[in-house]
């Protein structure tokens, strides 16, 4: 039970920062709309959260929990500090380096990552500009994940989960001062996103503090331990940030779009990220350090227990979610995101996008949870060698794609490339039997896919029937009938078909109001 107190927490912590992120990107819709300028700024935004998947939350999901709960459960949490203080200390310095050659090459950099910008040299000028504002923040939310790691392997979820809450809180207030005549919208956005760092690894450090496990400062030292840590956190980087790559990938084949094709991608896949982040990384989170330590214990049944129930849950949300995303993918972005210079356009625009993100949702969700299966048992080179495999693919899908589908098409090619990653590794999991479906899993799947389905029908049934109105009172009513419609209908064939029990779920949440 303390698993799923732990997704809970995570879980309610999360789905907070996706709402204030969905109303800081409804600003950015509304207050600066699709255009050159936006395409620049995403670019800038997503630079440092590109690498601070490998830096920071891949390889530290990937190999710096398991070998801190080591640590931790053999030695005590003062060498367990003292480990931590290690590797804050190696990558304060490493990441400082890194930062200051970026900062001198940062053309060459945007050339690389957004090469079509050259064709329009105002876009381009404007993405170098700030991004050299923005990427520092790789810096400080790369130690701020250290932080955060020292703080799940205790037990600790909830400072982490609502350390992003910061991030969206600081640009949204920044987003409001646009409309002081001093106040340039793009810097004042970009240096929001580097304020935030510095607030946000304050408040970890604080946290940190209180549970008596903040690192002091000293000098890096190649260990023992820190270099395991570094063998195992480079392919688990890899692998980890798979789907981050395929989304730069992404960009990268947008800029070379007509303008615009950037931010329909940025925003579709905001909206895409809110199952994604609430359950996928809300599962994964928790389940990373309670894998390790069943492992550690050759407590196999536990093991098995708790990754088919991660599983159950992640796809009982997930599937439902993808087919109602991809059938109201347009009227959900009509309704969040269609004001002020966000016009109906480019409400089509990015609805259409969202619909194909939303094909692999459930994919990109369950490479975390089995990844993570890998990561537990510090096998990081298989799942590194996956994802080299799934990005290859979504390479050549999208040279193929993005011809007749245009940007729709690099979505649909990420989503693909999510599904070839999660059946390939659930396969060897599955082979190794380190994953071992047992039978309340095995009846509850497709009894889910058939709900879902069911659900999506009814969806696409009262969407045909019932136009969208233009006034966007009416819109929420509208697609928030729909929404609870399709909820109810999913609710009602899995109680049905036998896929949950109502007092299942009673007793569950009797348990939950007990820990």
């Amino acid at each position: 039970m303390h698993f799923y107190k732990s997704i809970i927490t995570v879980g309610g912590f999360t789905f907070l920062s996706r709402m204030t992120g969905f109303i800081r990107d409804a600003l950015i819709a509304g207050i600066l709309g699709v255009s050159g300028f936006t395409d620049a700024f995403f670019v800038a935004f997503k630079l440092p959260n590109f690498f601070r998947r490998f830096f920071a939350e891949g390889a530290f999901n990937a190999a710096f929990i398991p070998l801190f709960s080591g640590i931790l459960a053999s030695s005590g949490p003062v060498a367990a500090r003292l480990y931590g203080e290690k590797v804050f200390a190696l990558l304060l310095f490493g990441l400082t380096g890194l930062v200051l050659i970026v900062e001198n090459f940062m053309p060459q950099v945007i050339f690389l990552f957004a090469p079509g910008f050259e064709e329009t040299p105002h876009r381009f000028q404007q993405a170098v500009e700030l991004s050299r504002i923005t990427f520092p923040y790789i810096l400080f939310i790369s130690l701020a994940s250290l932080l955060s790691g020292i703080l799940n392997s205790i037990g600790k979820f909830a400072a982490p989960a609502g350390t992003p809450i910061i991030l969206n809180l600081t640009m949204i207030v920044a987003l409001l001062m646009v409309f002081c005549d001093w106040v340039v919208p793009g810097q004042s956005l970009s240096w929001a996103v580097f304020i935030a760092g510095v607030l946000q690894l304050g408040w970890l450090w604080m946290s940190c503090y209180f549970q008596e496990m903040s690192p002091g400062f000293t000098f890096p030292s190649f260990s023992t331990e820190t270099k395991t840590l570094i063998r195992l956190g480079i392919p688990g980087a890899i692998s980890a940030g798979v789907i981050q790559v395929n989304l730069f990938m992404d960009m990268i084949f947008a800029s070379w779009l007509p303008t615009g094709a950037v931010s329909y991608l940025f925003y579709a896949d905001r909206l895409n990220q809110l199952p994604l982040g609430v359950i996928g990384i809300a599962v994964s989170t928790a389940l990373l350090p309670e894998l390790s330590k069943h492992i550690q214990v050759k407590a196999h049944e536990q093991v098995h227990e708790t990754q088919n129930r991660a599983l159950e849950l992640a796809l009982a949300i997930t599937l439902p979610a993808a087919c109602g995303l991809i059938v109201l993918g347009f009227p959900l972005v009509t309704l969040l995101f269609e004001r002020g210079a966000f016009t109906s356009l480019d409400a089509l625009a990015t609805g259409h996008t969202l619909s194909a993100f939303a094909v692999g949702l459930p994919a990109y969700v369950l490479v975390k949870i089995l990844s993570t299966s890998f990561f537990a048992r510090k096998d990081t080179k298989t799942p590194m060698k996956i994802a080299i495999a799934a990005v290859c693919l979504n390479f050549t899908l999208n040279w193929f794609l993005i011809g007749p589908l245009s940007y729709v098409g690099l979505a649909l090619a990420t989503a693909i490339a999510a599904w070839f990653n999660a059946l390939a590794l659930g396969a060897l999991l599955l082979k190794r039997k380190w994953l071992v479906f047992d039978t309340q899993l095995k009846g509850t799947l497709p009894r889910l896919a058939i709900s879902s389905l069911s659900m999506g029908g009814v969806c696409i049934g009262l969407y045909k029937l019932t136009p969208l109105p233009p006034s966007t009172l009416m819109r929420l009513g509208i697609v928030g009938g729909w929404i609870i419609a399709g909820i109810i209908s999913y609710i009602l064939v899995a109680r049905l078909i036998g896929t949950f029990q109502f007092r299942d779920v009673r007793k569950f949440l009797k348990k939950q109001q007990n820990l």
